[in-house]
């Protein structure tokens, strides 16, 4: 059985008595009703609503937002980028603060990072299900997932590892923009790269979780073997093994696994929500 739904009856445009026919018999008002005049001497049409747009010796177009006249604010950013075409931010008129009004959460990033088999990943899926359970939307971004799509072009040679933490960052600001609570998992060993995440976004907004779990944990946990291909020299720059991890020295939040004491995943998904709780994350 279908159902029926009822509203209110769809708006339906009809011209006023004397307008002319436009394209394929499609009725429209003349030019001059809707503002347009022909220009003198020629076979040109203008308007008295548009300001005409000059042109610079560069060829290029000087772009002006009028939104941002009124207010007073300069909203156009130029590129930095070595790039003989400008390239001009263009504002929305839904922003952060409406998209997180709307999910009833705030955005931002949780960048957890740790030692392979350090338990990331799996800290992860359930801090995104404790979420989920509590009505938040979040997305998980994970080291190795990216590396099968935005990322497969990439080795594991330090100025690639760079790039590939930069590109998670800025998608995880895309995400957090959009008012999503977002989940970075990935190892990210080097501190300069992580602190360049951290600056691109506001304060705050970059919430660091170091997984201090030590060395031989990690190796003799080793889940995808990795740990014992690097040992055999079939791994070459394997962080913890023959390249370094730099611990955080300012991070929001510690999880620590050490010794015979084992915290089950769930436990240390719900000190993040308890921190994303306290500083107000999980309400507009």
């Amino acid at each position: 059985m279908s159902a029926v739904v009822k509203g209110p009856r769809p708006l339906i445009y009809s011209p006023p008595r004397g307008a002319e026919s436009g394209p394929l018999g499609v009725p429209s008002l003349s030019a001059a009703k809707i503002g347009f005049f022909r220009v003198k001497g020629s076979n040109a049409i203008a308007s008295r609503f548009l300001r005409p747009i000059k042109a610079m010796e560069d060829s290029s177009v000087s772009l002006r937002n009028d939104c941002a006249a009124i207010s007073g604010r300069n909203l156009r950013q130029m590129s930095t980028m070595e790039n003989p075409t400008n390239i001009v931010w263009h504002k929305s008129s839904v922003e952060k603060l409406d998209r997180q009004r709307l999910l009833q959460q705030k955005g931002c990033v949780i960048w957890i990072t740790g030692l392979s088999g350090s338990g990331k990943s799996t800290v992860a899926c359930a801090l995104s299900q404790g979420l989920h359970m509590r009505g938040k939307l979040t997305y998980i971004l994970d080291g190795d997932n990216v590396r099968h799509g935005l990322n497969r072009d990439l080795s594991f040679k330090a100025e690639d590892r760079a790039e590939n933490i930069r590109r998670i960052a800025e998608v995880a600001k895309l995400f957090a923009d959009a008012g999503i609570i977002c989940i970075a998992s990935l190892i990210s060993p080097y501190r300069k790269d992580r602190d360049v995440c951290r600056a691109l976004f506001p304060e705050g907004d970059f919430i660091e979780v170091f997984m201090d779990v030590p060395l031989h944990v990690c190796e003799n946990r080793d889940p995808k073997g990795l740990y014992k291909l690097a040992r055999a020299g079939k791994i070459k720059g394997f962080t913890g093994v023959d390249d370094p991890y730099e611990p955080p020295l300012n991070c929001e939040i510690v999880l620590q696994q050490k010794g015979r004491d084992c915290v089950l995943p769930c436990e240390m998904a719900e000190t993040v929500i308890s921190y994303l709780e306290e500083k107000g994350y999980l309400q507009a």
